[in-house]
């Protein structure tokens, strides 16, 4: 990047400050907390899909060495209300009970029906085995479309329907009258496969109970502590106000984390039960059943064009697997992707339909980008199938179509409106460092060759709406929670500061961004300050982080906290200076007089003088301190280029990226190495999603990936080098100008990846691979092509 030099904290690539103590282990990950007289907590789950639960018998457990108590779901029923789901998109949508432990019917593999509670770990899990369950085999639910036929077997026996709910949007002309004259309509089918979060930490939870006044400490390894919070204390019965929520350091999340688990409801109840304090941590493999699972669709896409590319409309039919219950969010995923469908793009015409389907799965819900990545993928592959049946190149065809940057503030056909951005810029610069035109002509060359390697390119230009907001929005679409965050900063007396976040981060370096934009607020050193953020008792207010709202929301608010501390600063720095408020000058921490630059005190001083309440003004009270809670009027649309270059073996299938460039525009940036740790993460995820991931299921509803051996996550040595660089138009709809950039990678790159091997096989007569494109996949496709 260049452009005018850093003179602040704000754009100054620091690292990350919470790191030393991260890398050196001195850290309080939720399993390493001890306490006197811990428990340990074992679930036993269902080794079936579906099933009728005739009998549990836990009472052999009991006689396990070490074993205190064991529960069935029964037992534990008057205990504890269904768990929630906040986000019921429709007046109508069908929300079955969820109980934390099952009661009558089990409903995927996975499905707790018993726990036990030991001295330690290994007694618990040994006593496991003793429990003793029958079970009346069901039929399992596994394909969305045989699921809505008639006379489907049901997952909910008692909803009569294994359809949640039916949403849709439409915006401008009707679909079928842009058909009727479009000289082009194209339809696709493209399948997002299950994707399994795979944060380093896995889940975990510590109770810990104070008995003489009924208070409860719950740790969890969570994205969302506040959220948690008022959520245990409507299914546990535990007032909000005895309920202190901490997520410690925590080891990532990319949305498995944001929710509220079956596991921390039960282990708040039985340390209420026990009047002690108990432990549970997720193995992987238990892990890879219970932890809610990401995508799951079957996405039909009809687009239709004129004879010179220019875009008419666009039609979009989504079955989405909701799993076997709906969790925190699971409806309102695919929600959010509705909006994202029509991409940079401007049509006449755009009509979404998105159906909810239960199946005996794992539940789905929020996975990097939530229903963002896979609009993209849908908008950019049928881009990529309009420019190939139009004879254009792929780049051209986006060109004609794309909202020019003169055109901002935009508002789209699904009724959203962009404030700013640059497409032209991002792809110009894309294309240069790719080396587009050379790609092609080699692309070329090889094909006239005959060479059993071919060379595809792929394209991806995206936009996504983040910062999860406004509050009024949220809950038009039913969302049972707003966007605001909340922040304060207090100026202790020795001139140090403290910043309390109600975002809560899992890897995203807020204590070092945040650190940044307080410091350049009251022109403090970057060292002065600390940041307190994942305790709810310590940051009281917060709506926590997912969606890459934490910059563009919490630290809006962080920033306007910090103008207010200067501007409460300003009064009684007038005061001592003897002078009016209008005839200060603040730069660089220190206020100082127009004129007379040795009449000044800095900001520190000014927080002394406070603390001791000599000298104050008459009416200021004796504080500086200043909280602000920040609601945005509108999302933030960051957006950007990706370019994929794959070689493609016909022999073997094999696929291998040789060179990967993305150009983002995420506003104005914080801290660059932040920005570039965070691509680099969501394009590992996005191009994970294209070649390796995938959760399948046998025709008994069993996961057959279970475990890493069988599901691939890619290492460091399966990814090709990035190259990656910015453009940056400012945001409008908060102070710092910034856009997000936590989902950007994931989203952008799964088409470009996937595109790039289609463009490959294009002359073969290939149109699509299904994901991931494993080579077994690839050679497929070839040879049904060819057949």
């Amino acid at each position: 990047m260049t452009g005018a030099p850093v003179t602040g904290e704000v754009g100054r690539a620091r690292p990350r400050k919470e790191d030393a103590r991260l890398l050196a282990g001195q850290t309080n990950w939720t399993d390493n907390i001890q306490a006197p007289g811990l428990l340990h907590l074992a679930f036993l789950r269902s080794p079936m899909a579906h099933a009728r639960i005739d009998r549990v018998d836990v009472s052999p457990a009991l006689e396990r060495p070490g074993v205190v108590a064991a529960f069935s779901g029964r037992d534990l029923a008057d205990g504890l209300a269904s768990l929630p789901c906040a986000w019921p998109v429709t007046e109508d949508i069908v929300l079955p009970d969820h109980p934390a432990v099952a009661v009558e019917e089990v409903r995927h593999a996975g499905d707790p029906v018993a726990v036990v509670v030991a001295r330690d770990r290994y007694a618990a899990a040994d006593a496991l085995e003793a429990v003793e369950v029958e079970y009346t085999p069901l039929e399992p639910v596994l394909d969305l479309e045989a699921a809505l036929a008639e006379g489907a077997p049901l997952v909910h026996a008692d909803r009569g329907t294994n359809r949640s709910y039916v949403w849709p949007l439409k915006g401008g002309e009707e679909f079928a009258a842009v058909r009727a004259r479009a000289d082009v309509t194209l339809r696709r089918r493209y399948r997002q496969q299950r994707l399994i979060a795979n944060a380093m930490e896995p889940r975990a939870v510590v109770v810990t109970p104070l008995a003489a006044s009924g208070e409860y400490t719950v740790y969890s390894s969570t994205q969302i502590p506040h959220v948690l919070r008022v959520m245990l204390a409507m299914v546990t019965g535990v007032p909000e106000h005895k309920l202190r929520v901490v997520a410690p350091d925590v080891g990532g999340g990319f949305g498995s984390k944001l929710q509220v688990y079956g596991e921390e409801a039960v282990a708040l109840d039985l340390a209420r039960r026990l009047g002690r304090p108990v432990k549970w941590t997720e193995s992987r493999s238990e892990g890879y059943l219970a932890t809610h699972h990401g995508r799951g669709m079957v996405q039909d896409v009809e687009i239709a064009a004129s004879r010179d590319g220019r875009l008419l409309g666009l039609k979009v039919d989504l079955l989405a697997d909701m799993g076997a219950y709906l969790m925190l969010v699971t409806p309102g995923v695919p929600i959010l992707g509705a909006f994202m469908y029509p991409g940079i793009y401007k049509m006449d015409s755009y009509e979404f339909t998105c159906t909810g389907v239960f199946t005996t799965r794992t539940p789905t819900d929020a996975y990097r980008g939530a229903g963002r990545p896979e609009a993209t993928y849908a908008i950019e592959r049928i881009m990529d199938e309009l420019a190939a049946e139009l004879g254009l190149d792929p780049v051209e065809l986006r060109r004609r179509n794309w909202i020019r940057h003169e055109e901002f503030p935009y508002t789209t056909i699904a009724g959203l409106t962009y404030d700013s951005g640059n497409y032209e810029a991002a792809t110009e610069k894309a294309l240069a460092l790719f080396g587009y035109d050379g790609l092609r002509a080699e692309q070329r060359k090889r094909a006239e060759r005959g060479d059993t390697v071919r060379l595809g390119i792929g394209v991806s230009t995206y936009t996504e709406m983040c910062g999860l907001a406004p509050s009024r929005v949220l809950r038009d679409l039913r969302y049972a929670a707003g966007g605001w965050e909340a922040a304060s900063v207090r100026m202790l007396p020795t001139g140090k500061v403290e910043v309390v976040t109600g975002t809560s981060p899992h890897g995203q370096g807020h204590v070092t961004s945040w650190s940044q934009i307080a410091a350049d607020v009251l022109g403090v050193p970057f060292e002065d300050v600390e940041v307190v953020h994942g305790d709810t008792r310590a940051a009281p207010q917060g709506m926590d982080t997912y969606g890459s709202r934490s910059l563009v929301v919490g630290g809006a608010a962080v920033h306007r906290a910090a103008e207010k501390v200067v501007e409460k600063a300003r009064k009684v720095a007038a005061h001592l200076l003897e002078a009016s408020e209008r005839d200060l000058e603040f730069r660089d921490g220190v206020f100082a007089v127009k004129g007379s630059p040795e009449a000044r005190r800095s900001i520190q001083e000014i927080a002394f003088e406070t603390f001791t309440s000599h000298d104050l003004p008459d009416g200021v009270e004796p504080s500086i301190n200043a909280g602000h809670v920040v609601d945005p009027e509108n999302f933030s649309y960051p957006h950007g280029t990706h370019l994929c270059a794959v070689e493609v073996d016909t022999e073997t299938g094999r696929s291998r990226i040789r060179s990967y460039v993305c150009v983002d525009d995420v506003g104005r940036v914080v801290n660059p190495l932040i920005v570039e740790g965070q691509v680099h993460g969501g394009l590992a995820q996005g191009i994970a999603q294209a070649l390796y991931e995938e959760a399948v299921y046998d025709d008994e509803g069993n996961l057959v990936t279970g475990t890493m051996a069988d599901y691939l996550v890619p290492s460091a040595a399966d990814l090709p080098d990035f190259v990656t660089d910015r453009t940056e138009t400012a945001a409008t709809s908060n102070p710092l100008g910034v856009k997000g950039v936590g989902e950007a990678g994931t989203i952008a790159s799964t088409p470009a990846v996937v595109g790039a091997i289609v463009d490959a096989l294009r002359p073969l007569g290939v149109t699509d691979v299904p994901m991931p494109c494993t080579p077994e996949r690839v050679w497929r496709a070839m040879e049904e092509a060819t057949a």
